[in-house]
């Protein structure tokens, strides 16, 4: 069966390959919230502040991740991704190295590390993965890989607890800087598929404007990249502003890591789950009922009395939910398109997502800032979650049907 699944050995390693790359980027990236007090007690960070930071790095990635994608779709994606986890690594060493104030931070935090997750974090690699994969099992490949980066989300946050019990947090910036940098080594063996794998294996055309106008000219596209931009205002929101927010109702710090964590690990078995029934069933219903559920989960969450229990169950259920966007995101702009042009056309619909990160990060900070409490922030992602449920209903899944062979 595993065998029967993989198309060719290059598909094995780079898919492999790929789940190492986002098992450390991703992973790392859901501990930042929980050193904001660190910042804000030794370096004078607000919540504002960090929030910021943290959305800047959500808009590099965004901007940046079409970019790669064109390139990665051109000329394979080994050389970006090499490039984007030593930005990664060379920000997140600073940030332990006392470049951790003022407009030090916002470099480091939020240029370098969101031009090392416009690289080499899920979205563009799970692409890059895909394209070795015929349609009936793309959503199964890019569900391994998300799933790993949700390994990595619950193994970081209890690593970051335990080197911060062992050492400084500082120190624990430049282990995790030390571990990235290693990443390299699996990105250099991540390879293009061959050229008779591809279901476009036609001649390139260096113009873009074709494939853009072709995909913005489709409305389930625009719906898609609607949708994705509500899945990054919430889980931004939550990743950024969740430790903050359960201490401020009165639970201990353990709380946080262990919503964190419990998100990373239920975040495996939602990705695995929603890559299956997306090679099975409309990909469009399974997203709506998506956002559906997350709208519920904050709402109980919220809603329900501070204590441990509705802090575990809200990481169970919103971990489930988290990632689980992506393989049936994904999948549907291939389905649509095909996987000629998907690193690039992906990167476009993870560009909206990432504008929501940066309003989810940054709005949940000044929201607190400015009156004390993060409630109408989850309001809004509540509201949200409601509107993408109806968003994705109309998308129309056929594949296009092309004149000429161009694009």
């Amino acid at each position: 069966m595993i065998k029967n699944f993989f198309p060719n050995k290059i598909a094995l390693i780079t898919l492999v390959s790929a789940c190492f790359i986002v098992f450390a980027t991703m992973g790392l990236r859901q501990t930042f919230g929980l050193f904001s007090n660190d910042f804000e007690v030794d370096c004078g960070i607000s919540t504002t502040e960090f929030g910021l930071a943290i959305a800047i790095h959500a808009i590099v990635w965004g901007i940046f991740t079409p970019i790669a994608g064109r390139f990665a779709d051109k000329h394979g994606g080994s050389i970006i991704t090499l490039f984007a986890l030593i930005f990664y690594g060379i920000g997140v060493f600073l940030l332990g190295k006392n470049f951790n104030t003022g407009a030090w931070f916002q470099i480091n935090l939020g240029l370098l590390v969101g031009l090392g997750l416009a690289g080499a974090a899920g979205p563009i690699i799970a692409s890059q993965v895909t394209k070795h994969f015929p349609n009936q099992s793309r959503s199964k490949a890019a569900g391994l890989v998300t799933a790993c980066g949700g390994l990595g989300m619950f193994v970081f946050p209890i690593a970051s607890r335990f080197f911060m019990s062992e050492t400084t947090w500082q120190n624990t910036f430049v282990i995790f800087s030390i571990f990235l940098l290693l990443m390299c080594i699996p990105a250099y063996l991540m390879k293009r598929p061959q050229a008779e794998n591809s279901d476009n294996n036609k001649k390139s055309n260096d113009n873009v404007m074709p494939v853009l106008k072709e995909s913005f000219a489709h409305s389930g596209f625009r719906l898609l990249v609607l949708g994705f931009f509500v899945c990054g205002f919430q889980i931004t929101l939550v990743a950024t502003h969740v430790p903050r927010y359960v201490q401020d109702r009165g639970l201990e710090d353990w709380a946080a890591f262990a919503i964190l964590s419990l998100i990373g690990l239920f975040n495996i078995f939602g990705t695995l789950l929603m890559g299956y029934l997306g090679d099975k069933y409309s990909k469009k219903i399974l997203l709506s009922g998506l956002y559906f559920l997350r709208a519920i989960s904050m709402l109980v969450f919220i809603l329900l009395p501070a204590s441990n229990i509705t802090a575990i169950a809200f990481g169970i259920s919103f971990g489930i939910l988290w990632l689980a966007t992506v393989p049936a995101t994904n999948g549907i702009v291939a389905q649509i398109f095909g996987t000629k042009n998907l690193t690039m056309l992906f990167g476009i619909v993870f560009l909206s997502h990432q504008i929501g990160s940066f309003l989810g990060a940054y709005l949940g900070g000044l929201f607190y800032d400015i009156f004390g409490s993060f409630d109408y922030a989850w309001y809004l992602a509540i509201i949200l979650s409601i509107v993408a449920t109806l968003l994705h209903l109309p998308i129309d899944e056929k594949p296009i049907i092309r004149r000429e062979a161009t694009i």
